[in-house]
């Protein structure tokens, strides 16, 4: 099992998390530090460029891990899990972008 793996693993079982939820957390984690990190606004690319990205290269490394180690390939699973990541920060971005929710008041 990669390094990669063993974290994810490790905090799926200390955090008493699905890996499912813990994409979600990475997610909005990625989207929001972001943001807040480099002063990028919630409804520009960038932030949810960079969760695309982490996304990608994740199931990237999930493939690679397969290849290595002789599991399955599930590719819809990798394409559920991206999709999964994305979600609340594509939410979030279009709430930024077309509604007053997230705007300074």
């Amino acid at each position: 099992m990669s390094p990669l793996q063993q974290v994810k693993w490790l905090l799926v079982d200390n955090l008493h998390l699905s890996k499912d939820a813990l994409h979600i957390y990475v997610a909005l984690t990625l989207f929001l530090g972001s943001a807040l990190l480099l002063r990028w606004p919630l409804k520009s690319w960038r932030p949810w460029l960079l969760v695309l990205a982490a996304a990608v290269a994740g199931e990237a490394w999930d493939l690679r891990d397969s290849v290595v180690y002789g599991t399955p390939i599930d590719l819809f699973a990798n394409a559920k899990d991206v999709a999964n990541t994305l979600f609340w920060p594509t939410v979030l971005m279009l709430l930024a972008r077309r509604t007053r929710v997230l705007k300074r008041g």
